[in-house]
């Protein structure tokens, strides 16, 4: 579409077009009055009748189709058609959805989660009871944060659904629709796992077919249930809300509020955050589609925001002068 775009309306290739080009794609998807020639009522798509649209884009569908464009221009690139991604280098924020769209609110900024891994890490265990919590508590945090599983994965699978493929990890997840896919494990997670399968006295290394559950009990015998990972999980945030109170009430009111699926949204949120491109953590969140993934896109908010601060300064500076 966006090929046949630019040959028609700009006359130039899609390995041609520059950030102009971009912005004009843009202001197309959300023009209100669309050219009869790109909208028209609904026909077979051989027909000569057949339009792409049907009428002006809703705020969402406008957002999706740019998310879309985002993520191919990334792949060319990847793959060496393009030489840049023009369209990164605009400067105009995606369309913001309609009060109809769901907007994921619900997950830790980076230095409240970096508060609550380190209030974790920093706890000092005198007894071997506590030395067992303090290992299950670090495991799952790392667990629910790096591979952004639902707690029902967390307690249904076993330590075999870990497999070595070529010398990288991979963690093979069966969820909703009973689809199995599998997740790629990065250093961290596999150094958390090899650290908590030390503790319970067993190899560092899971074999496929293991049928050690995936996070266990105190004493290691026995898997934990949905229900009682929810709970640990509770206590954690709690117990660093308390601590936090005095110091930041409003990150621990944030911290209260917080659930095991809060920890899915962060792990996922931070992924595109830290540049990782959009198709891969579609992949890692296993959604169907691209727009479900897309909500968890915070990146141009925050650069909203930070031009709008400088705005401020900018007449603060006019009227100090």
């Amino acid at each position: 579409m966006l090929t046949t775009l630019g040959l028609i309306e700009r006359g130039t290739p899609l390995s041609s077009l520059n950030r102009d080009d971009f912005i004009a794609y843009e202001n197309f998807v959300a023009d209100s009055q669309p050219q009869d020639k790109w909208c028209g009522p609904r026909y077979p798509r051989n027909s000569k009748k057949w339009r792409p649209f049907q009428g002006p884009l809703k705020p969402q569908s406008q957002r999706q189709a740019l998310v879309i464009i985002q993520s191919l221009l990334s792949y060319l690139v990847e793959t060496g058609y393009l030489a840049a991604n023009q369209f990164a280098l605009r400067r105009r924020r995606l369309p913001k959805a309609n009060n109809d769209e769901q907007v994921i609110e619900r997950y830790l900024e980076k230095d409240l989660w970096d508060y609550l891994f380190k209030f974790v890490v920093d706890q000092k265990p005198t007894t071997e009871r506590e030395k067992a919590h303090y290992e299950r508590n670090r495991y799952l945090l790392s667990l629910l944060y790096l591979l952004t599983p639902r707690v029902s994965e967390v307690a249904s699978h076993t330590m075999g659904s870990f497999h070595e493929s070529e010398g990288k990890w991979w963690w093979h997840v069966t969820g909703k629709g009973n689809k199995t896919q599998r997740i790629p494990v990065n250093t961290l997670m596999l150094e958390a796992l090899y650290r908590y399968r030390r503790h319970l006295k067993l190899a560092a290394r899971p074999n496929i077919g293991e049928t050690t559950p995936l996070i266990c009990n105190i004493t290691g015998s026995r898997g934990l249930s949905a229900n009682m990972i929810y709970r640990i999980a509770k206590k954690i945030t709690l117990n660093a809300a308390e601590i936090l109170q005095n110091e930041d009430p409003i990150k621990a009111s944030k911290l209260h509020q917080v659930s095991t699926h809060w920890f899915r949204h962060t792990g996922l949120t931070h992924q595109l955050d830290n540049g990782i491109d959009l198709r891969y953590v579609n992949k890692n969140a296993r959604h169907s589609k691209m727009k479900t993934t897309s909500v968890y896109l915070h990146t141009e908010d925050d650069n909203w925001h930070q031009e709008m601060l400088k705005h401020s300064t900018s007449i603060k500076d006019s009227i100090e002068d």
